[in-house]
């Protein structure tokens, strides 16, 4: 068992460090290619954090392991909300003022319940897997025509301050862009396998260890630029961040992992798993588009509720956890 947490522990360290390098590098390149800022922050810096999860996930259903693939996507949307958002809220309330944002969460909301009614039938087919695909396309090409008419939003003015506060030339984004795509592969194969060997080792489902561990650990990038953009003041920039990645993992990661492997899902996912995304999903958006002249803002109380669902989460996965290794 050593040599497993030995492997999930250099994996998520190597993994962290490369989805950096290749965020940067892309977002820099992207820029110097001359792409608007903000469609650099819509898709560049929002998808793009959610590459660790794409990798992992897209590894795991091509080696057999489906339930792996499944539990990041949806337990990384919901360290995205609970520990990310939650626990930027409580050390700096976010204010946000992205009509950008605003318009993309009721479709995050959408695209939430839609991956119920996928599931609905114990299964993520291939089919499903297309559609979900089919709609991150969609999503993409929206984002692009957004962004060339709404050039002025705050969420691209931001994504400017970000990239010059650590400026980059051609040649090294692409060089940067490369050797973190490189490294992101390496690195999840060795994830991939430490976190396999683990849950066999524990007797516990690929599934269980997806939505903690590996979940936990591909969204320490979105955790570290989220701590960046806060210390400059960049609100709309965090949460653009989760709410792009959350979209990414939806509908890509799933989407990838279907079409590589079917995913079986059983009820406890849509009881547990599913019902907790889907209720921090909502209350996110509540917290963040405001209502009845109520600016969109996630205080300090709405990040502490957030985190708190997130804690309690993460303490009843850790609980099934130990109690299937007691029961070996």
């Amino acid at each position: 068992m050593l040599l497993p947490l030995m492997a999930v522990a250099a994996g998520l360290v190597l993994l962290v460090w490369s989805a950096e390098r290749f965020v940067d590098g892309a977002a820099a390149t992207s820029r110097r290619l001359g792409v608007s800022p903000l469609l650099v922050g819509m898709l560049v810096i929002g998808f793009g954090t959610s590459a660790p999860e794409l990798m992992v996930s897209s590894l795991a259903a091509g080696q057999g392991n489906p339930g792996l693939a499944l539990g990041n996507g949806y337990g990384s949307n919901i360290a995205n909300i609970g520990l990310i958002l939650g626990l930027m809220a409580v050390i700096s309330p976010l204010a946000v003022h992205s009509s950008v944002i605003r318009r993309e969460l009721p479709i995050l909301v959408a695209v939430t319940f839609l991956s119920a009614l996928l599931m609905w039938g114990g299964v993520i087919g291939r089919l499903e897997g297309s559609l979900l695909l089919t709609l991150l396309a969609a999503m993409i090409g929206f984002s692009i025509w957004q962004a060339r008419r709404s050039s002025s939003d705050v969420l691209g003015a931001e994504t400017e301050e970000s990239l010059q506060a650590h400026p980059m030339s051609l040649r090294a984004g692409v060089i940067w862009t490369l050797v973190g795509l490189a490294l992101l592969v390496l690195s999840s194969r060795i994830l991939v396998w430490g976190a396999v060997e683990i849950a066999i080792g524990f007797g516990v489902s690929d599934l269980i260890i997806g939505l903690t561990i590996v979940a936990v650990g591909t969204s320490l990038p979105e955790l570290a630029s989220s701590f960046s953009a806060l210390r400059r003041g960049e609100h709309d920039l965090v949460v653009g961040n989760v709410v792009g990645s959350n979209l990414f993992n939806t509908l890509g990661v799933v989407g990838l992992a279907a079409v590589i492997h079917p995913i079986a899902v059983g009820g406890e996912v849509l009881l547990r798993d599913w019902s907790l995304m889907t209720v921090m999903t909502l209350l996110m958006t509540v917290f963040a588009i405001g209502w009845k002249g109520r600016p969109g803002r996630i205080n300090r109380l709405e990040g502490a509720m957030l985190l708190t669902l997130f804690v309690g989460y993460t303490a009843f996965m850790v609980h099934l956890v130990v109690s299937s290794a007691g029961a070996l």
